[in-house]
């Protein structure tokens, strides 16, 4: 289970602290919208999840098959596609595989990939709720 995730933002525009346990991160906005380009835009952030997940859930895979994964490597890009009804946002992950695998075992990675939590997180209902504490 994920640990509690605590952000704060003070006065300097846009600049926000990321906490988790003892480790710290920084988020930020590019200089283009007003902010100090010091850290990954929330988009990003949530770009940078679904991919280190990806990634993390495939070595996992290759590991424990005992396959020669050598390194994973994912672009991710995305996009948004607007109809009358709904918008639709799409994140296209490119996936590249160095090691000695075979066209089976690739296949079998890249349906590896999907299975990662944060990619199931993504594509099933999502509840966000909100309170003032």
């Amino acid at each position: 289970m994920a640990r509690e995730v605590r952000v704060k933002i003070g006065k300097e525009k846009y600049k926000t602290e990321i906490e988790v346990d003892q480790l710290n991160l920084l988020a930020d906005e590019p200089e283009d919208v007003g902010g100090g380009n010091l850290g990954p835009s929330p988009t990003e952030l949530l770009m940078s999840s679904l991919g280190t997940c990806k990634a993390m859930t495939i070595r996992m895979y290759a590991d424990r098959k005992g396959w020669d994964l050598k390194t994973v490597q994912i672009k991710i890009v995305i996009g948004e596609q607007q109809t009358d009804l709904q918008k639709t946002t799409f994140f296209n992950c490119h996936i590249a595989l160095d090691g000695d695998l075979d066209d089976s075992q690739r296949q079998r990675l890249l349906t590896i990939a999907d299975r990662c939590p944060v990619h199931k997180i993504l594509t099933n209902p999502i509840v966000i709720e909100s309170n003032l504490i």
